[in-house]
């Protein structure tokens, strides 16, 4: 857990109080944390899961859904462990190197969330204008690629944020008011010269969100100049549904993103636990979400979460009538329903 140089601060610990303010509460705010990340596991390993085994789904489109099914898996697991911990057993200690860690993997992994969402704005930019070269622009191993590069992105641009707070003197009071850790309240701890760190993260953000939704916002630009070019109604409905889900996951996830950074910049009258509830719920919500979305707009894949569900309970409960159908036949008892036939051909089979 200690991947940065350290000076002095090396063996410091940070105390994270949870939700200052809301202390007594802890227990019933923890539910909400426990559920969706639940939820968010379940639905983005489901999806993994059945676009890893049927073929026909095994396509860029595809693909790029289970690189945001990653994200969406690793971002609430970076941060929901920690603050269980907080709310159900007061483990409120943290290491600086632990702390500055998780910042790193959390604001790595919310820059390759960005560049997944900006890969899939270009995704949906060619298949509706530009069709008949989609499959040579846009390849697995395109995505791949597209991929490798927007991880390498994201470790250069935050790298040096924990390597710039890690340079610094942490002030003698260490108590941190987050349920994790988060770079603008580690930056207010720091106690001394922080201009260069300010200064770098506040032009990271525009640079990399200045860009990703420039790009976004283009393609989107695109797309409608090219839909507006059709003469068919239907043709319109039926291009822009291909779009529908991917605007929602993008409202998701940016919307809360500049109303958290809003808030934390401009908002010093709101109470602090209004900003770590924000926080918190940008790493929650959005993860949960996205899988429900896609499952939901998107036809195709909805057929094969149901098709393998249904398959996956079809063979447990066959499973159980042909145990109970052996332990009738092992007792001397008359297989029910013509059973027996159907158990030794499963047995045979199995």
């Amino acid at each position: 857990m200690a991947p940065f140089n350290f000076t002095h601060s090396d063996t410091s610990t940070f105390i994270l109080m949870g939700i200052p303010g809301l202390e007594a509460a802890h227990i019933w705010i923890s539910i909400p944390f426990f559920t969706f990340y639940i939820i968010s596991l379940l639905g983005n390993v489901t999806l993994l899961s059945v676009v890893g085994k049927e073929q026909t789904l095994q396509k860029p489109m595809y693909l790029l859904l289970c690189m945001l099914a990653l994200t969406d898996i690793a971002t609430p697991t970076f941060v929901v462990p920690k603050a269980l911990g907080i709310f159900w057993f007061n483990l409120k200690g943290i290491t600086v190197a632990g702390c500055l860690t998780q910042m790193f993997f959390l604001h790595t992994i919310s820059v390759m969330h960005s560049s997944t969402l900006v890969t899939m704005a270009f995704d949906r930019y060619v298949a509706i204008c530009n069709p008949l070269r989609y499959a040579t622009i846009l390849s697995n191993a395109q995505i791949a690629k597209l991929g490798l590069v927007g991880f390498i992105r994201a470790v250069l641009f935050i790298l040096p944020l924990p390597l710039l707070l890690s340079q610094q003197t942490f002030c003698a009071n260490r108590i941190y008011p987050h349920t994790q850790c988060e770079y603008i309240a580690m930056v207010k701890m720091v106690c001394g010269d922080i201009r260069v760190s300010r200064i770098y993260g506040f032009v990271l953000m525009f640079v990399i969100n200045g860009f990703d939704l420039t790009f976004i916002a283009l393609s989107y630009g695109l797309i409608i100049r090219a839909v507006l070019r059709i003469s068919s109604h239907k043709a319109h409905q039926k291009a822009l549904n291909t779009c529908t889900a991917h605007i929602c996951v993008l409202l998701t996830y940016y919307t809360p993103t500049f109303f958290s950074i809003l808030t934390h910049y401009f908002g010093q009258g709101i109470a602090p636990y209004v900003h770590i509830i924000l926080a918190d719920l940008l790493l929650l919500i959005p993860p949960m979400l996205n899988p429900i979305i896609y499952g939901v707009k998107m036809k195709e894949l909805r057929d094969k979460v149901v098709k393998y569900t249904c398959r996956s309970s079809a063979d447990t409960k066959f499973t159980q009538s042909s145990a109970d159908t052996r332990d009738n036949i092992s007792s001397g008892l008359q297989c029910p329903s013509g059973n027996c036939q159907i158990v030794r051909e499963y047995v045979n089979q199995h």
